[in-house]
């Protein structure tokens, strides 16, 4: 009978913990994104590219990724790229409960090209 009592307890914890590491898969893909998106600027000195590099870097959804890029592309100068993404929460049961999660992350590198 207490069986019966903790279950749904337990299945809804372990339904969290897969939502939390699709949130942290996510948060992986979104730095590797920014990283990638702010190599490509530095290197080749084309903000336009920015967007298709961090979408080719990562698998992320391209309606919910926002990718920015501030600074002087010029070569000796900083330039800093700023993707954020809206990591949706759809395990179900759990991801009723939560709102989308933003992860926001910046990279900054020395422009060469």
């Amino acid at each position: 009978m207490e069986f019966a009592l903790v279950l749904p307890v337990v299945a809804l914890a372990a339904l969290l913990v897969v939502q939390v590491g699709l949130v942290v898969h996510a948060r992986i893909m979104t730095t590797h994104a920014a990283r990638e998106a702010a190599r490509v600027v530095a290197i080749h000195n084309d903000a336009g590219a920015a967007r298709s590099a961090a979408l080719g870097a990562a698998d992320l959804d391209p309606a919910r990724l926002t990718v920015s890029v501030s600074g002087s592309a010029s070569p000796g100068s900083d330039v800093t790229v700023t993707v954020t993404y809206r990591a949706p929460t759809e395990v179900p049961l759990v991801g009723a409960l939560l709102d989308d999660v933003v992860l926001t992350d910046s990279v900054t590198m020395l422009a060469e090209g």
